[in-house]
């Protein structure tokens, strides 16, 4: 029992830690659609290191992010090497939406 207690309190813990992928997706809307559309983001399957080193470039570039850990979380999480390309349908205010083909 107490091992499960321990396991709970743990896992509790974590999640409580990670930032949810809503903000990460604002933070991504807020300091990436100044500049370009979302669909630049959306194609590259990266992995962490190399997103950091394109959230550096971003900002050496002039891009102001507020909540970079939130950001780059939401972008391993959802455009890494190995999550497979979804079909992204953009609005023309450079919006995205899933498609439903």
């Amino acid at each position: 029992m107490k091992v499960v207690v321990i396991t709970v309190a743990l896992a509790c813990g974590v999640l409580a830690a990670e930032p949810s992928s809503d903000e990460g997706r604002r933070e991504e809307t807020r300091a990436c659609l100044p500049c370009h559309g979302l669909r630049i983001i959306d194609v590259q399957r990266l992995p962490r290191g190399a997103w950091e080193k394109e959230l550096d470039k971003m900002e050496r570039w002039g891009a102001v992010i507020k909540d970079r850990n939130a950001l780059l979380d939401y972008l391993v999480a959802n455009f890494n090497e190995r999550v497979p390309p979804a079909n992204i349908v953009q609005t023309p205010d450079g919006r995205k939406q899933a498609s439903n083909k």
